[in-house]
């Protein structure tokens, strides 16, 4: 049987010994690699290069810095809450001193608030004054939406006790009344009487809002009212009616 021998008698000692040094200097540089980083590779080089390399800190808040308005997220205890800028007056939205009429300018220095169509009949059989009350237009906006819930109401002066009134017509500026009234007058008493229009806003909250007025002075000033005769009249702008 062929033994098979662990040592090495044909080499020498000294020559050995290097060996072994050479062995260990070898498992100590072996170790060495080992706790080194490994190499990247291309894929992860290019992926490092796609990623951002700036922190955007536009979101982040200074320590001590209140939030601008704009960032800031709402409170619960801002849903309710009052803005006073939503609740403007209307002095602010144009209208003027005296009432908040309109702001064109006749040529004698009178503020006017639009114009009023109107028609005046004498029936002499039954001694009435018939007034129809056709339009008016232009009139200025008294809402915040930009128009107006208009109405008229017709006196026959000096009498202030009998009136008559038409329908309120809501949103518009140029409404369409149409509406006739009576009044029981002699024929013999027109020329000492006013017809006198009032013209309004209405308003279900609150008061509502003198637009303007028309007052005839002269009711014979265009004809004997033998039959009907239509007019077209300024509306004045005032500061209250009464009525």
């Amino acid at each position: 049987a062929i033994k098979i021998s662990h040592t090495s008698p044909d080499i020498p000692a000294d020559v050995q010994r290097a060996g072994h040094g050479a062995d260990s200097r070898s498992d100590s540089a072996r170790i060495q690699r080992q706790v080194t980083e490994p190499t990247s590779s291309s894929r992860h080089t290019s992926f490092r290069r796609q990623l951002p390399r700036q922190l955007n800190l536009s979101h982040l808040e200074v320590m001590g810095t209140p939030p601008s308005p704009a960032t800031r997220r709402p409170s619960p205890l801002d849903i309710g809450r009052i803005k006073p800028e939503l609740y403007k007056q209307r002095s602010v939205e144009g209208d003027d001193a005296d009432g908040g009429c309109g702001t064109t300018a006749a040529n004698d220095g009178r503020t006017l608030a639009g114009k009023l169509n109107f028609a005046l009949h004498y029936d002499y059989e039954m001694e009435q004054l018939l007034v129809r009350v056709c339009r008016a237009a232009e009139l200025p906006a008294k809402d915040f939406s930009g128009t107006s819930d208009p109405y008229v109401k017709i006196y026959l002066l000096p009498d202030r006790k009998r009136k008559y009134q038409t329908k309120v017509h809501r949103k518009t500026l140029n409404p369409v009344f149409e509406e006739t009234f009576q009044f029981f007058v002699p024929y013999a008493e027109l020329p000492a009487r006013r017809l006198h229009f009032s013209v309004y806003d209405f308003d279900r909250f609150s008061r509502h809002d003198t637009i303007g007025q028309v007052v005839v002075d002269n009711l014979f000033e265009e004809s004997d009212l033998s039959r009907e005769t239509s007019l077209w009249r300024d509306i004045e702008c005032v500061a209250s009616v009464g009525g």
